[in-house]
């Protein structure tokens, strides 16, 4: 679907970004693809890596999501867009909220109101795990953008523009995360690891699946759709013992949960189950159609879950065993 089209991706030169242009053009001929990012050192040492020829199309553009204006100019011609940028780490963000909710609130509807002055088709937003039942900022502000991009699809009038969002769990190796964390503790000679809490879970994964499910979901999606792949869990004591003998309890850091949740069970009469994902239909009705979400664009089809039903990493039934937390972090190590 990709093919001859113009993606644009905010937030492009992050660990989701970088390896989704890659992948891209691994995978298909876009037209033009355009980075769209506030990093100017990130921007060119990405602009070096990607500098060969099968990376035509290429394009950098510096800016930021707080400012709508460069938000049109950048989605001239765009077909797709993909929101990636956020500002994420809960620890930071809890301590500089307001930050928090001018990238991600009023960034999210400055993508929104650019999307709707344009010629773009699809946005898929990247939401997260900590947007549903949100205990941090962070979370609040990914739960008020999830908000704003369902109820986005309002304001398109008779136009084809769609709006949808993608939520999961941690990146594994991703920038910023646990186990690139726990990996420079051992290098720089650490014995000992720092766990939080002994029983914390989180939903991990790969940035290959992540992206492939972003794609898969650019093709199922009509508008407001919230999706939810089915994921392992990790217990992160497991993970400490995967990558290292010892370790040590710290207590629980500012704005974190002991378990996250995916699909909170005040959304399960909205929560479809499909055979590798799960969709959480809109609450509100749009104005100019009737949907059934239970059947997707591919023709997909899934079943309402159970009133109750949780999806959290604590009582997920797909937990990683410690040798299959080794595989994959000697995966990563390469």
């Amino acid at each position: 679907m990709f093919n001859n089209r113009s993606i644009l991706i905010t937030g492009g030169t992050g660990f989701f970004g970088s390896n989704f242009v890659s992948y891209l053009y691994k995978n298909y001929k876009p037209k033009r693809v355009v980075v769209f990012s506030r990093d100017e050192a990130k921007q060119y040492e990405m602009n070096s890596k990607y500098s060969k020829p099968k990376y035509k199309g290429l394009k950098f553009f510096i800016v930021d999501v707080r400012d709508e204006d460069r938000l049109s100019l950048a989605l001239k011609d765009i077909d797709y867009v993909v929101h990636a940028a956020a500002l994420k780490h809960v620890p930071a963000a809890e301590y500089n909220p307001i930050e928090c909710i001018k990238t991600n609130i009023y960034g999210a509807q400055n993508v929104i109101t650019a999307a709707l002055k344009s010629k773009v088709k699809k946005v898929i937003a990247l939401s997260t795990d900590k947007a549903a039942n949100p205990i941090n900022i962070y979370g609040a502000t990914k739960l008020a953008s999830d908000k704003l991009f369902v109820a986005a699809n309002n304001l398109v009038g008779k136009g084809n523009l769609r709006f949808s969002i993608v939520r999961y769990g941690n990146v594994f190796n991703s920038r910023g995360s646990v186990v690139p964390y726990f990996k420079s503790l051992i290098k720089s000679g650490e014995k000992i690891l720092p766990v939080t809490n002994e029983n914390m879970t989180r939903f991990f994964i790969s940035i290959e699946e992540g992206i492939k499910f972003v794609i898969n979901s650019f093709k199922r999606m009509d508008g407001g759709e919230i999706f939810i792949p089915k994921i392992p869990s990790i217990n992160i004591l497991d993970l400490a013992k995967a990558m290292s003998a010892k370790y040590k309890i710290i207590g629980i850091r500012p704005g974190e949960k002991i378990n996250e949740i995916l699909c909170p069970s005040d959304d399960s009469h909205l929560t479809i189950e499909f055979q590798d994902h799960f969709v959480i239909a809109p609450s509100i009705k749009f104005y100019d159609k009737k949907k059934d979400y239970k059947t997707n664009k591919l023709n997909e089809k899934g079943k309402l879950v159970p009133i109750g039903f949780e999806y959290q990493s604590g009582n997920n039934n797909n937990f990683l065993s410690i040798p299959q937390i080794k595989k994959l972090v000697s995966i990563y190590s390469n």
